[in-house]
């Protein structure tokens, strides 16, 4: 059995660059997200405390899904861009606490793109300050993926809109039907 070398993780992340939106460009597919989900994103706000209120929205069928949390420095004392979210599930009732890794494998250094996983290589993200991005780009990002160990070919291209929707223009999925669906895998 060969061992999965160490991933490369930020250092000295800028954190309120970090902040605002990212659209979701590609991701693994996730329990925690809608099949059919489009127009995927997280904005991330800093609090004045210094953690991280988290806010990801998705697109299933012209509503709304999303999910607040927070995000803080897994270890305060270290540079790496090692983060902790937390989110309080089902949406709906949020009364059970889920608490997940964020590390930031890369950021170029315009803050544009990014791409985000964690230690078991289960999950991966790329993102981007925009909806869409040019191929190369796509090809360099997935790059810095397969560099950390990943195998990117359990990838899969988010749909985005050309114009992405509002958060106040579409009806809000109030019952979390998309947050059960994805736990069934839907």
């Amino acid at each position: 059995m060969t061992e999965k070398k160490e991933m490369n993780v930020v250092k000295g992340l800028d954190l309120e660059r970090y902040m605002g939106r990212w659209y979701e460009i590609a991701s693994f597919p996730s329990r925690f997200q809608p099949k059919n989900g489009a127009d995927t994103r997280a904005t991330y706000t800093l609090n004045p405390d210094g953690t991280v209120h988290v806010l990801n929205e998705t697109w299933d069928g012209g509503k709304r899904g999303f999910i607040q949390g927070s995000a803080y420095k897994a270890d305060p004392k270290s540079d790496e861009a090692k983060l902790k979210v937390k989110f309080f599930v089902p949406p709906f009732l949020p009364i059970i606490p889920v608490t997940g890794d964020y590390w930031v494998l890369y950021v170029d250094p315009e803050y544009q793109h990014a791409v985000v996983g964690q230690p078991s290589r289960s999950y991966l993200w790329i993102l981007s300050r925009t909806a869409h991005v040019e191929e190369e780009t796509y090809k360099q990002l997935v790059e810095k993926a397969v560099e950390e160990g990943y195998d990117v070919s359990k990838l899969h291209k988010t749909p985005q809109s050309d114009t992405p929707p509002e958060s106040n223009t579409a009806p809000d999925d109030t019952k979390g039907v998309w947050w059960l669906k994805s736990i069934f895998g839907k």
